[in-house]
């Protein structure tokens, strides 16, 4: 156990490398998103959201290509376009955007 502890901390994705501590701190993405679940969707940024799609987008690519294969990011990536799909979603909705089934049935 001792030695493969020892192994992960001295490996090129081990907590002594930018590919341990930077999928690390992204999580706070993930966290705030999950916050954000709970207010009303005229609080969230159309814009900002949108930028935060495209940029897990990217970096979920990054983490696929980069040398060594970096999961721990990918993972929070994936996790991020996931909830702020969802985020973005709710403001579409609220904006008019998009409707719900239940409107579209009321309607015909």
């Amino acid at each position: 156990m001792a030695s493969s502890f020892r192994a992960f901390l001295n490996s090129s994705v081990g907590p002594k490398t930018t590919h341990f501590w930077g999928p690390v701190a992204n999580w706070g993405f993930v966290l705030a998103g999950l916050v954000d679940m709970n207010k009303p969707p005229e609080m969230i940024s159309g814009n900002m959201t949108s930028a935060m799609c495209v940029y897990s987008a990217l970096f979920m690519r990054f983490a696929w290509m980069v040398q060594p294969r970096n999961y721990l990011l990918l993972a929070c990536h994936a996790s991020n376009e996931t909830v702020q799909l969802y985020q973005l979603s709710r403001w579409a909705r609220a904006q008019g955007y998009l409707s719900d089934k239940k409107d579209k049935a009321t309607l015909q």
